[in-house]
């Protein structure tokens, strides 16, 4: 089992920006015949290596070339308007067959907010107005608001509208999810935030849907590689450019999954748990025991030549070979599978 996430990072000393966004449906749709669950499109703004902004702009390119294949939206909800935001989920649920889910994040860059115009400190109340307007909006309803009717058409093709989840690394997050009936794609497994979770949702009458609290040793990035050591020096400065930049937007943050505090390249190799590459033996353990193996295969604007021998070996040989001998599912896979698979996540 495999994800492919994509965050569109193109440092000047990548791939250029055209090379990069023609590759990601090209790797999505060879991905779907063999076994990849999802593609998780993430977002940014205003970041010197362009990190995608738009996930609502690459997904639909994905859907056309695909035809099963999961869509995992990152959106950063206080950034949007509402009621547009809910007419493009709805175009992309039909175009997608209602394939596409979403999880809804709070942000936390200043340079974000400020980019946008609006102040961190309005975000928590942002977040409740346009997230309780929103799933209003997705299930059909006609909202009456300030003396304005309001209506999305066409409705989306799911009933209900698309699944939507929280993400965060704090308490607040999890008793956001908790208080809309959303599942927790959490970004860390902060003390307590499993209990926070679930006392909000039996608080406001939800029943819990699916959650995740990786630790802060779950990789964000890997790679399998035939030679480990010629990887390493193949893809290592992508890799750390990746991994420097999440670090410095997140200063003394040492719970969070997917963040390296390191100063070089071979540093990162050393200590990183977020940023891995393992050899073809290794994957087929990890997928054997059951662990899903998150391919991020142009990490840190990895020119798509470069990247996608990596990614086949993962297809080709990994998987072919872990399921001659494949270990059951377990509850937390199922959790994950459901996660990523697009289902409902609140009653």
């Amino acid at each position: 089992m495999f994800t492919l996430r994509f965050d569109m990072r193109a440092p000047a000393w990548g791939a250029p920006p055209a090379a990069l966004y023609a590759a990601v449906p090209e790797m999505c749709a060879w991905a779907e015949d063999r076994g990849c669950l999802a593609a998780v499109l993430c977002e940014h703004h205003g970041s010197e290596d362009g990190y995608l902004p738009s996930p609502l702009m690459l997904a639909p390119a994905i859907a056309a070339r695909t035809k099963r294949l999961a869509l995992s939206l990152i959106l950063i909800l206080p950034f949007y308007e509402p009621i547009r935001l809910a007419e493009d989920m709805a175009i992309l649920d039909i175009l997608s067959g209602g394939r596409a889910s979403y999880i809804l994040a709070l942000g936390y860059r200043p340079e974000e907010f400020e980019h946008f115009g609006l102040a961190l400190g309005d975000r928590g109340r942002l977040a409740n107005e346009k997230l309780g307007l929103l799933r209003r909006l997705l299930a059909g309803e006609t909202v009456v608001a300030d003396g304005r009717r309001i209506t999305v058409t066409p409705r989306p093709r799911t009933a209900g509208g698309p699944a939507l989840m929280w993400g965060g690394g704090s308490l607040a997050a999890a008793r956001r999810a908790g208080r809309y009936g959303l599942g927790m794609l959490a970004n860390a497994d902060v003390d307590g935030m499993r209990e926070a979770y679930e006392a909000a949702c039996r608080e406001h009458g939800n029943r819990p849907g699916p959650t995740l609290f990786p630790g802060s040793d779950t990789p964000s990035v890997t790679f399998v590689a035939d030679d480990v050591d010629r990887a390493w020096s193949e893809l290592g400065e992508y890799l750390f450019h990746d991994a420097r930049s999440y670090a410095e937007w997140n200063p003394g943050n040492r719970t969070s999954a997917g963040i390296s505090h390191v100063a070089s390249v071979d540093e990162l190799r050393a200590t990183s748990k977020s940023h891995v590459i393992i050899s073809v033996s290794e994957a087929i353990s990890r997928v054997r025991a059951g662990q899903m193996l998150t391919l991020s295969p142009l990490c840190g604007g990895l020119p798509p030549e470069i990247a996608w021998p990596y990614l086949t070996r993962v297809g080709e040989i990994v998987l072919p070979e872990a399921g001659r001998s494949a270990a059951p599912e377990t509850a937390g896979d199922r959790t994950l599978t459901e996660m990523l698979s697009n289902r409902k996540s609140s009653p």
